[in-house]
């Protein structure tokens, strides 16, 4: 499924943010704090509605769409994303099968396969009948991830989705993204993260896309110098070959 954005303003905040996802990219957003990036996906997800501009799936406006429609479409793993109450883990994911039941059905066979099948493919399988309350913070995002994978989304919203988790499950996590063959946008501050597993990285700097393109394209020492005021020394991964940074602070005169 495609994603557009187009020319997204939320006031004080966004001021005209464009870019455009194709069916099956894996889109990273990228920039400084402050810059816009969770904004952004709050738009995509509907949990903001912009106040200029229109987030197209399909070339059909969010607007046009019912909510339950955008939930059978589009799912997301939120910076907020909170369980309050003492659910198992089990029955967490299983809020990401909602969507797909009316409001009488029952947990179908079906069901119960996709959410042990989304368990299994973030690690998680054996905390299946834990309290979600009792999890350490890495395992309640592996989790939420499976919420989101149960629910069979065509586009994957994810606001730092590799927060909480150790290098292990950071780089499985991506990668079960990676190929899950979906549309995805994904706010990521590890830019070599960004690198490694994006087909396109957006750049934001105080509510503007600053730069679009692959990886060698946008993550260049000029841009990380003027937008994050790093220097940056670029790399070529030895397995990969895509680029990787080093970096040095930047003093910043007043």
């Amino acid at each position: 499924m495609d994603v557009e954005v187009d020319g997204v303003v939320v006031d004080g905040i966004l001021r005209g943010v464009e870019f455009a996802a194709r069916k099956g990219e894996v889109h990273g957003i990228v920039g400084p704090n402050g810059s816009g990036k969770s904004t952004t996906l709050r738009c995509v997800y509907r949990a903001l509605t912009p106040s200029g501009g229109a987030v197209r799936l399909d070339g059909r406006p969010l607007a046009a769409m019912s909510i339950r429609d955008t939930a059978r479409q589009l799912a997301a793993l939120t910076q907020d994303s909170q369980v309050e109450f003492d659910f198992t883990v089990a029955e967490v994911v299983a809020m990401g099968r909602l969507p797909h039941q009316s409001g009488f059905d029952r947990e179908t066979a079906r069901d119960r396969e996709v959410c042990a099948s989304a368990l299994s493919r973030v690690d998680a399988a054996h905390l299946a009948d834990r309290s979600f309350l009792s999890l350490s913070g890495g395992e309640r995002q592996r989790v939420l991830i499976a919420r989101a994978l149960a629910q069979e989304p065509r586009v994957l919203v994810l606001d730092e989705p590799t927060n909480h988790l150790d290098i292990n499950h950071q780089l499985a996590v991506l990668a079960l993204v990676r190929g899950l063959g979906v549309t995805v946008l994904a706010v990521l501050h590890d830019l070599n993260l960004a690198a490694a597993y994006c087909d396109r990285i957006h750049v934001l700097d105080a509510g503007r896309v600053v730069a679009s393109g692959t990886a060698e394209e946008v993550l260049t020492p000029e841009v990380l110098a003027d937008v994050f005021r790093v220097r940056a020394h670029v790399v070529r991964h030895p397995v990969s070959g895509v680029p990787q940074l080093l970096f040095e602070h930047q003093e910043v005169l007043p």
